[in-house]
């Protein structure tokens, strides 16, 4: 317990330094300028607004198969929690980021960004309990989605992204190195790189937005290709976990890599 609120107290300080020390981000305008304006069936955006629909498909089989029948095999309180917790947030994506994209403004950008969060953060969360501590892990699940929910509202009424920032980019850097570094409880640990191999390529199809939509003769944007691959992140975290069993001999993919 010491050393979970030490844990904490060493977080928030870097946190408040880092908010010291560093200027706001405020939300360009030039963001809700995407690439693909078409229209078809009277839905605006048309691409950019159904894109998120294997969001929605992927996350209710992933609550599905963790609540009925125990597909997922998740021996511990906390897993079905964060798991639970990640899929809903997967499904809203759907919801959220079509809403927004029929429209695309602050307003509505605060609940394409919600669902995500909460997903993010249960990730997070779910590590902990598989690698480090379960108790731990479980106990973090409420304060990081909260921690999540808190940096969006500090971006709509004060303008400032840099509390979403890391909210967002903090788990891009440490999900990959617990992974290769930390040793698993299951087998089939190399899904979590392949998954966040596709964020990081989401990631670039959407700061590729305009270009790609130019390449492509206008025939997809890549904010389009974006929601499509960041939809492969749940794919790949489904298959893994229907996937995998517990890890008899906990190794971690480094010290594997280094035997290989």
């Amino acid at each position: 317990m010491q050393s979970t609120v030490y844990a904490w107290g060493v977080a928030i300080l870097c946190f408040v330094v880092l908010m010291i020390v560093t200027p706001a981000i405020p939300q360009s305008e030039k963001y809700h300028d995407f690439a693909d304006k078409r229209e078809f069936f009277g839905i605006p955006n048309t691409l950019d607004v159904i894109s998120n629909f294997p969001f929605l498909v992927i996350g209710v089989i992933g609550l599905v198969l963790c609540h009925y029948g125990n597909h997922f095999m998740l021996s511990l309180q906390g897993e079905l929690w964060g798991w639970t917790c990640f899929f809903l947030g997967v499904a809203a994506v759907a919801f959220g980021s079509g809403y927004y994209h029929l429209k695309p403004d602050d307003a509505r950008l605060a609940w394409d960004r919600l669902p995500m969060t909460v997903a993010f953060s249960s990730i997070i969360a779910i590590f902990i309990i598989e690698r480090i501590d379960e108790g731990k892990g479980t106990i973090s699940i409420l304060p990081l989605i909260l921690a999540g929910i808190t940096s969006i509202a500090y971006w709509r009424f004060l303008d400032d992204l840099r509390p979403y920032a890391l909210v967002q980019f903090v788990p891009c850097i440490a999900i990959p190195l617990m992974v290769i570094l930390l040793p698993p409880m299951y087998t089939h640990s190399a899904y979590w790189l392949w998954a966040a191999g596709f964020y990081l390529l989401a990631k670039v199809e959407e700061a590729a937005d305009k270009p790609i939509y130019r390449w492509t003769h206008h025939f997809v944007s890549g904010h389009t290709l974006k929601h499509l691959c960041a939809a492969m992140v749940p794919v790949f975290l489904t298959l893994m976990l229907a996937k995998r069993s517990i890890e008899t001999e906990r190794i971690s993919l480094y010290k594997k890599w280094k035997i290989s």
